[in-house]
């Protein structure tokens, strides 16, 4: 297996955000530079999805404060998703970014993830790796918590993080602001923490 489906539902919907994981660099508004991968080339294909389980927000994100999304595959409902077309070597190095380390990582855990289904490589907040599906052939695969969304304290995601989203979600599926706004508005730690009018002001200047 030399290629897989990255699957992002987070601020990586956005394919200018996934750009600096894979270049290398600071992005707008982020408080985080990222070294980038050994491959730098750009994804050989892109996809829209939706799959089974469902977006939170949790923690304190040190790029770009507030909330951090996870993916819960126990979720109700679905989750919004791109699937970026890339190497075994560069969802490592992807994953490695997202946990603080340099890029470099042991490739075995993740052909074991695309095997079994699951395997986490330790307690970290993305080390713990999910296949969600397969499409032409090649396993989908995903980062995520090692627990359960009803396990911690729901967080609101700053301003700038949920803009990422917005902008991806528009860029991925093609939704206008009332389906990004709904959507998001829908996932723990986004409701409850922000109002309707706040978060539709939000997704209108993302989108402009």
């Amino acid at each position: 297996m030399d290629l897989l489906w990255y699957v992002a539902y987070g601020s990586n919907l956005h394919a200018a955000r996934l750009g600096w994981y894979l270049g290398g660099g600071r992005p707008p508004g982020g408080l985080r530079t990222y070294p980038g991968c050994r491959d730098c080339r750009p994804p050989r294909r892109t996809v829209a999805a939706l799959i089974p389980g469902g977006v939170y927000f949790a923690g304190e994100s040190r790029a770009w404060t507030g909330g951090m999304a996870f993916y819960d595959p126990e979720l109700p409902g679905s989750a919004a998703v791109r699937g970026y077309l890339v190497t075994v070597e560069q969802f490592a190095d992807i994953a490695a970014q997202e946990m603080y380390r340099p890029p470099g990582a042991d490739l075995a855990g993740i052909r074991a993830a695309a095997r079994t289904g699951r395997v986490t490589l330790g307690p970290g907040r993305y080390e713990t790796l999910l296949r969600v599906g397969v499409r032409d052939g090649l396993p989908m695969l995903t980062f995520t918590a090692p627990g359960r969304a009803g396990d911690v304290a729901w967080t609101a995601p700053a301003p700038v993080y949920l803009g990422m989203l917005a902008r991806g979600l528009r860029e991925a599926h093609g939704w206008d602001d009332d389906r990004i706004a709904a959507y998001l508005a829908e996932r723990p730690g986004v409701r409850g923490h922000w109002s309707e009018v706040r978060l539709r002001r939000l997704v209108g200047a993302a989108g402009a």
